[in-house]
């Protein structure tokens, strides 16, 4: 068997057991039903099967997780990001183009969205400032999942203390947008940005909190110290 088959084969070896199997529809809220096999075990699969590629050059790395990605199911794709993200000391300046075509083709759900752009992509734009100006734009794209990456591609670089303003210049223009998922990413990178930042995001929800959404405002303010999440909320 060629690696595919073989993760093929153990993620078919574990759907055999009722206990490995998750409903994830209750996080989702988007009236489709997502079963799937847990994604720790999951995890364990693109482990297990990584050791076998490793070696081998980042493009046909690449090129088998674009064949994972191209194959139905969460799994497949788990695995395919959770790759991406184990080649990031070798990332370079034209795989930008591979990840934004894997976020255009392959992500419909928040949760593949998350799983791309706050491990793969994340590290790329840590890496690579020069590429902030491009997904800014993904803001005005009619595409929901761009416009929540534009938040939370910026999460992994901010949990390594960088990007704390082009952060706000992203949550100012998010507040106008009118769809709940995309209010709640920015929400969330504003929450992980105060973990370093408290006073900063203090301060901009402050000048702000008129205009953004309740939700968006629980996000981000959501690990603050009372006192302030009690003045914010006023």
């Amino acid at each position: 068997m060629n690696i595919l088959q073989k993760i093929n084969f153990d993620l078919k070896e574990l759907s055999k057991n009722p206990t490995n199997i998750k409903d994830y529809s209750k996080f989702h809220k988007d009236g489709k039903t997502h079963i799937g096999i847990a994604t720790p075990l999951v995890r364990k699969v693109a482990f297990k099967n990584f050791k076998e590629v490793k070696n081998l050059d980042k493009e046909k790395i690449f090129s088998l997780c674009e064949q994972l990605l191209k194959t139905k199911g969460s799994g497949y794709q788990d695995i395919a990001f959770d790759w991406a993200f184990r080649l990031r000391k070798n990332y370079q300046k034209e795989d930008f183009k591979i990840f934004e075509s894997w976020l255009k083709k392959y992500v419909d759900t928040w949760g593949s969205c998350d799983d791309l752009c706050t491990h793969a992509f994340g590290e790329f734009i840590y890496r690579f400032p020069e590429f902030l100006p491009q997904t800014k734009e993904w803001t005005k794209s009619k595409n929901k999942w761009f416009r929540r990456g534009s938040a939370v591609v910026l999460i992994y670089p901010l949990r390594k203390g960088k990007y704390l303003k082009e952060s706000f210049s992203v949550a100012k223009i998010l507040m106008k947008d009118s769809e709940d998922l995309v209010q709640k990413g920015y929400g969330w990178m504003l929450k992980e940005a105060s973990n370093l930042y408290q006073k900063g995001v203090f301060d901009f929800v402050m000048a702000n909190k008129k205009l953004m959404s309740r939700v968006a405002l629980r996000y981000a303010i959501e690990k603050l110290p009372n006192k302030l999440r009690v003045k914010a909320l006023e």
